[in-house]
């Protein structure tokens, strides 16, 4: 019997199909995400900087960070940090300073460069956010559900990461 096989017979018909398409879904969302942020800086006129660095930003805020806190707070989720940290540092986006306690750790905060590319992510979210509602796509108990439902899943997922291996 294969894996595949053995995973049908214990789910409930279409789980397996569904969960799938919502895999794919979150996978689609996020490259569709990067592409609507790519897009708006080339609109706004800001070549220098990808959409990965400007989410970085934008979730940075106005707090100053480790690059381990970048991950451990769900600030970056790729693999590449330092480098994207580095380009970010050398094109003016951000400050970084050797931690005093710890000196092979660097915090990091945004410049006032760091801080207009942040602002133009937040307004680029907040017109989505309004026509989302206004259009009548989506509302904010629907928004509340689907937050929720993919947290249950980021909790799931994270204990079988923890726990099995």
């Amino acid at each position: 019997m294969s894996i595949h096989s053995a995973v049908k017979e214990r789910t409930e018909p279409g789980f397996m199909t569904d969960y799938l398409e919502s895999l794919a879904l979150v996978e689609r969302l996020h490259r569709l995400l990067l592409d609507v942020i790519k897009d708006e800086f080339e609109r706004v006129g800001v070549l220098e900087i990808n959409a990965v660095q400007a989410l970085l930003l934008f979730n940075i805020g106005d707090n100053e960070v480790t690059a381990g806190e970048l991950k451990s707070r769900g600030y970056y989720q790729g693999s590449n940090v330092s480098y994207n940290l580095k380009k970010l540092v050398e094109m003016g986006y951000m400050h970084h300073q050797r931690c005093e306690i710890d000196r092979r750790s660097v915090r990091v905060r945004l410049t006032e460069k760091g801080r207009h590319v942040r602002d133009v992510v937040a307004e680029l979210f907040a017109r989505h956010a309004d026509g989302l509602e206004s259009r009548g796509v989506m509302g904010g108990e629907a928004m509340g559900e689907i937050n929720s439902s993919l947290r249950r899943v980021e909790r799931y997922w994270s204990d079988q990461i923890r726990y099995i291996y």
